[in-house]
């Protein structure tokens, strides 16, 4: 990282040999004009200051280059985290050599679009010793970050020369969109529900819960309310929720991302932000629930969906991935699309302008739009139409 106010050439040098401070040039200039009043005066002395002059800033030269080497920098592997969290970014700065290195500057050039580079002073790293760096980065935008650039700075041990070299330490920041906490969504808890009424009621003749209830379980957070076996809750004095054979028509649920399309861009966030919530819901709730991309097709795992989330953008090329012939979750911006969805599917719509739209959508679709002057985590948890 190139300081500012320094020349091209200047900052040529200290990238590739090293060049001198403020310091160094006024040692310069002063070497210069005693040896010109040495010429004249014909003065011993001069000469031999001088020449003095001239070895400190030849001996300064060299030592700012060897105090960067042997001199290793590593890089901690980067967890994800949510927008809006803090990044954790740990360094090992090594010294190799057999004398302590001091006084280094550390530059850590992150992408501009996360923050400005980050910068550490270090007053001395003993002989065959490590320094730990570690500083926070506030992430505000979901993506994918690659950068591999960190550069040392010294000017060690007289102060008369600035040398600067880089090293390569490859990092990547992984930075998954935000997750909002939905304690009920009808929009996945009805979905497939038409079938999966259809097949449960040929077997309630039979008299028993066959097919339907598969287990009960303690509450945990999240769970639907409706889901609660209230006499199994009163005998152990605690909630008791039903875990069922059947809950989408023995489907998967598939969430997918309409983005193939062009979008606005704070539509496009907000979209990828619900898909990731309905996805994080849904697998709370221990269903089989998988992610659609135009780019990616159907990706499933926690991890892989959410770094899939993070990197989606709008406008993917097509890898001629088909939409699932089975009952989605379509999330998009052109009401459109709904003429190619299957039976049973519902949708979530992003309006480019919050005009009301009728409720007319094709095969009695059901569904949600979403009004971007209200909180979208409210949204979420209405009853489709």
């Amino acid at each position: 990282m190139a300081k500012k106010g320094n020349f091209p050439l200047t900052d040529w040098l200290e990238t590739h040999w090293t060049t001198p401070a403020f310091s160094g040039w006024l040692l310069a200039v002063l070497a210069l004009c005693f040896f010109g009043a040495a010429t004249n005066t014909m003065a011993g002395w001069l000469y031999v200051l001088s020449g003095t002059i001239l070895a400190l800033l030849i001996l300064g030269a060299v030592l700012s280059v060897r105090s960067l080497s042997q001199i290793q920098v590593r890089r901690r592997p980067l967890n994800p985290v949510n927008a809006g969290d803090d990044l954790t970014v740990e360094l090992i700065i090594e010294n190799n050599a057999k004398s302590p290195k001091t006084l280094l500057q550390l530059w850590d050039l992150v992408p501009i679009v996360m923050d400005k580079p980050e910068n550490k002073a270090i007053e001395s790293i003993a002989p065959q010793g490590e320094q730990h760096w570690t500083y926070y980065l506030n992430t505000q935008q979901r993506g994918v970050y690659h950068w591999h650039e960190v550069q040392l700075r010294s000017g060690s041990p007289l102060g008369l020369f600035w040398c600067r070299r880089s090293q390569e330490v490859p990092a990547k920041a992984v930075v998954y969109p935000q997750i909002l906490p939905l304690n009920h969504c009808p929009l996945i808890d009805t979905i497939g529900q038409e079938e999966s009424d259809n097949r449960q009621s040929d077997r309630r003749f039979q008299g028993a819960n066959e097919g339907v209830t598969k287990a009960l379980r303690p509450y945990r957070y999240g769970d639907p309310m409706r889901m609660i076996h209230w006499r199994t809750s009163a005998k152990y004095d605690e909630f008791q929720v039903r875990e069922l054979e059947v809950i989408t028509g023995g489907e998967d649920i598939i969430i997918c991302l309409d983005s193939e399309s062009p979008w606005i861009d704070d539509n496009f966030e907000q979209a990828v932000i619900a898909a990731a919530s309905l996805y994080s819901y849904a697998h709370r709730a221990q269903l089989n629930v998988k992610l659609w991309t135009a780019k990616t097709g159907v990706v499933h795992g926690n991890r892989t969906v959410l770094e899939t989330l993070a990197a989606v953008s709008k406008e993917e090329e097509d890898d001629k991935q088909i939409l699932p012939k089975l009952p989605l979750i379509w999330i998009t911006e052109n009401p459109a699309s709904f003429e190619n969805l299957p039976a049973g599917s519902r949708w979530l719509l992003f309006p480019q302008e919050n005009n009301k739209i009728a409720s007319l959508f094709i095969k009695n679709l059901r569904g949600l739009v979403i009004n971007s002057e209200q909180p979208l985590q409210t949204q979420l948890q209405k009853i489709p139409q």
